[in-house]
């Protein structure tokens, strides 16, 4: 089936390495802007278990659009300006957890991200221009700048359903794990072949695992090895210390989300998602693990 044009246009803006300095330079702002963990974490959603740039945008597209229904009704023209001036107001949160979550995408996620970070700051200017020229009296000039910026606020919406959907910037990257795996005890073989203090890769059936046993008490604690965020392979990242009683944790290698090796949990984001955790024991010297909920 052909392409349908529009898409072949977004599409190409993934390759478009012409737009990577200005992904560099924004690259470099979100991290020097936004440096608190705990900030980060709030931004991402690590607290509400899921991205939180999404919901935060629907305040401002609620606030204009509902902007835009009064301007074609006869003497609404207040209403309308306080919709536009809150729907202003609304996209601060809104891009601080977009700009917070724009530091942890791959570069075609990025350069897409740009544009729609783009649109939707003009869109944001109209509106600011609008609610001005609304405040003066120049209703007229208000209700068409409005307009404007809702065109192009749905532009950048468009590219940020992109983002999501065809390129799964936001969605639970280990959510199949689950069903991939089979109900009942898998076999890891012996567990004295498993390294003391080093992350290890194996699989259960087709699904990746990391395993990590502790040198000080030959705990064995196993995840599966695609990262949440992005599909990570944690295997290839590093093994850190946890907040007191929660044990080790490791930490992603791509974009730097940790989880408890113990529990699953994230500890800190990008990853909004936990990590599948597998149960363990050892039968005759081989360990065997476990998913809760599988099949």
């Amino acid at each position: 089936m052909k392409t349908v044009a529009p898409i072949a246009v977004i599409d190409a803006l993934e390759d478009a390495t012409w737009l990577d300095p200005v992904v560099d330079l924004e690259h470099k702002l979100s991290h020097a802007l936004i440096k608190p963990q705990w900030l980060r974490d709030l931004l991402h959603g690590v607290p509400q278990g899921h991205p939180l740039h999404p919901p935060l945008v629907q305040v401002p597209l609620g606030a204009w659009f509902s902007a835009a229904f009064l301007d074609l009704v006869p003497g609404s023209e207040d209403a309308s300006r306080r919709l536009v001036g809150a729907g202003v107001l609304a996209t601060v949160p809104a891009v601080a957890a977009g700009y917070t979550d724009f530091a942890a995408l791959h570069p075609q996620q990025m350069r897409v991200a740009v544009v729609h970070a783009s649109a939707n700051f003009t869109a944001v200017g109209l509106y600011s221009v609008s609610w001005l020229a609304r405040r003066s009296g120049r209703h007229g000039l208000g209700k068409a700048l409005s307009f404007a910026g809702l065109g192009i606020a749905g532009l950048g919406g468009f590219l940020g359903g992109h983002l999501s959907f065809r390129q799964a910037a936001g969605p639970n990257h280990a959510e199949d794990v689950p069903h991939r795996v089979e109900p009942g005890w898998h076999s890891l073989g012996p567990v004295d072949d498993l390294p003391t203090g080093t992350l290890t890769r194996r699989a259960v059936g087709e699904v990746p695992v990391v395993v990590l046993r502790q040198e000080s008490s030959d705990a064995v604690f196993v995840l599966a090895d695609t990262c949440s965020h992005l599909s990570g392979p944690l295997h290839e990242g590093e093994v850190t210390t946890a907040k007191p009683g929660e044990g080790p944790c490791v930490t992603c290698p791509w974009h730097g989300s940790t989880f408890s090796l113990r529990s699953g949990a994230v500890v800190n984001g990008p990853a909004t998602a936990p990590q599948p955790r597998f149960s363990t024991r050892v039968v005759d010297g081989r360990l065997e693990v476990s998913l809760p909920g599988a099949g």
